[in-house]
């Protein structure tokens, strides 16, 4: 891979929690691994460019996440870029509106962009506010996955689709899996595409969760050790609830 590019997509809009410092993890573990990487940033409005590798939405409120949603619809290049095999994490309010519906800002049910199969509901319980763990499906190089959630919808994921992971406390997706029994799972995986709802945000968090989508795109990764971080993911996942 000559160079690898990453799209941070409109985070004036879906910047509330931080999510962009995402890119910043990314980059940084590439550079790491002396990777040629660069960032584009998307703004509302602008073109989305459809041949970068890995391209990063964050969670915000309702009505910029509806105003996001239209003008991802209407530009089509997310689409492209993932019919193309890029990868994407989408983090709650972008986790959302990949799904096939969503609530808008008044509550009513809106189409997603059909990305993954999820439906996300409103519904009168408490909102979902709190630090998250959970156990990764795919992911043998952590025992788990840590983030602070912050949200109202709750999501169904389609039969088919596998999780991000198992939660282990806290909230996640809110609803059980469509075949996981008892269990509640959190986020979604369909391919290289990744929604959660983990902010922190979730790769400064999850260092591992970073390697893997850097992995996805760049293949095999080179050894790479950054004391800071992964001291930063130990003590946070100390602070599970006994």
């Amino acid at each position: 891979m000559s160079k690898l590019t990453i799209v941070r997509l409109y985070h004036d809009l879906l910047g509330t929690y931080g999510d962009q410092g995402n890119a910043e993890v990314l980059m940084h573990r590439a550079r790491g691994r002396n990777l040629d990487v660069e960032l584009v940033e998307v703004a509302p409005r602008q073109s989305v460019p459809t041949s970068a590798d890995i391209y990063l939405i964050g969670g915000g409120e309702d009505g910029p996440q509806t105003a996001a949603l239209e003008m991802l619809r209407v530009d089509g290049g997310l689409h492209k870029a993932v019919n193309g095999g890029a990868a994407v994490l989408a983090v709650c309010a972008g986790f959302q509106l990949l799904g096939t519906s969503l609530p808008n800002q008044d509550g009513v049910a809106i189409d997603g962009l059909g990305l993954v199969d999820a439906s996300t509901v409103y519904t009168d319980d408490p909102r979902c506010v709190g630090e998250l763990f959970v156990a990764p499906v795919d992911d043998d190089s952590t025992a788990l996955y840590t983030g602070f959630e912050n949200h109202q919808g709750r999501t169904q994921i389609g039969a088919g689709m596998t999780p991000l992971g198992w939660v282990v406390s806290g909230f996640g997706n809110g609803l059980p899996g469509a075949e996981a029994g008892a269990r509640i799972p959190e986020g979604i995986v369909s391919g290289r595409v990744i929604g959660t709802y983990m902010h922190g945000p979730v790769l400064a968090r999850n260092p591992e969760l970073a390697d893997r989508i850097l992995a996805s795109v760049a293949g095999v990764l080179a050894p790479f050790s950054d004391d800071f971080a992964n001291g930063f993911a130990d003590e946070r996942r100390l602070a599970l609830p006994k």
